[in-house]
């Protein structure tokens, strides 16, 4: 019987390790999504929110419709597989923006695709048992890698710039995702979550895990911000 390679052992701890060091490094490393410098007024910025459904999505189409959308271009919209409500308010919201102002638009932005969708699993649906949950997660994790990580590695579009979260566990899903790419030195986008409006005394389960992951944290209520380093507040943003 032949034993283990004697350069085995302290190959793998090496290796895990370095993969400790690294993970270190990334999730504790300043994390911030504003900008160091002015953009020029008619610089592009990539943009993606997630839709969650429900409010979530009301509130996130809401501070979506406040950007210029001749600036932040292209749009992404996220959303949960079997989401078509969703899919239809963002629609309705390129229209109408498209009819307040379709002569503003620059001729060499006119060709190009304005908004897109991507469509991922539920990490978790609503009355789902706990017990079949880390499957749904695991399939929607394998689905916003695919999306954040692979496909714009092999021939999709690049990765957005900024990614807005606001509502539930597939938030955490894309934070994953994102903090993958930073592990291998990826192009990621900056996160930014906004805490629901509805939350007035304390933070989601969703806001919990990722006030610490996230590049900003933003809450609409003053009595949120437990870290002024940290936390932002700018009143009711919808």
């Amino acid at each position: 019987m032949t034993g283990t390679p004697g350069w085995l052992v302290p190959v793998a701890a090496v290796t895990v390790g370095v993969i400790l060091v690294r993970l270190y490094i990334v999730v504790t490393a300043p994390r911030t999504a504003k900008p160091s410098g002015r953009r020029d007024a008619i610089e592009r910025c990539s943009f993606a929110v997630f839709l969650g459904s429900g409010g979530h999505t009301s509130e996130a189409l809401s501070l979506v419709s406040a950007l210029d959308f001749n600036r932040y271009v292209p749009r992404t919209y996220i959303i949960s597989e079997g989401d078509t409500l969703s899919m239809q308010k963002a629609v309705n919201l390129e229209s109408a923006k498209a009819a307040e102002a379709p002569d503003t638009m620059p001729s060499s932005m006119r060709s190009d695709p304005r908004y897109t969708f991507v469509v991922i699993p539920r990490a978790r649906r609503v009355h789902q048992p706990l017990l079949t949950t880390p499957f749904t997660a695991a399939l929607s994790l394998i689905a916003a890698v695919w999306h954040i990580t692979v496909g714009p590695l092999i021939a999709g579009p690049p990765v957005p710039e900024v990614l807005l979260l606001n509502g539930p566990g597939t938030c955490c899903v894309l934070c994953i995702a994102t903090y993958l790419n930073r592990f291998l030195g990826l192009r990621s986008p900056k996160l930014i979550y906004i805490e629901s409006f509805a939350r007035v005394r304390h933070l989601s389960l969703s806001g919990k895990l990722l006030r610490p992951l996230v590049d900003r944290f933003i809450v609409q209520w003053p009595e949120l911000v437990k870290d002024k380093r940290r936390d932002e507040c700018h009143g009711w943003l919808v």
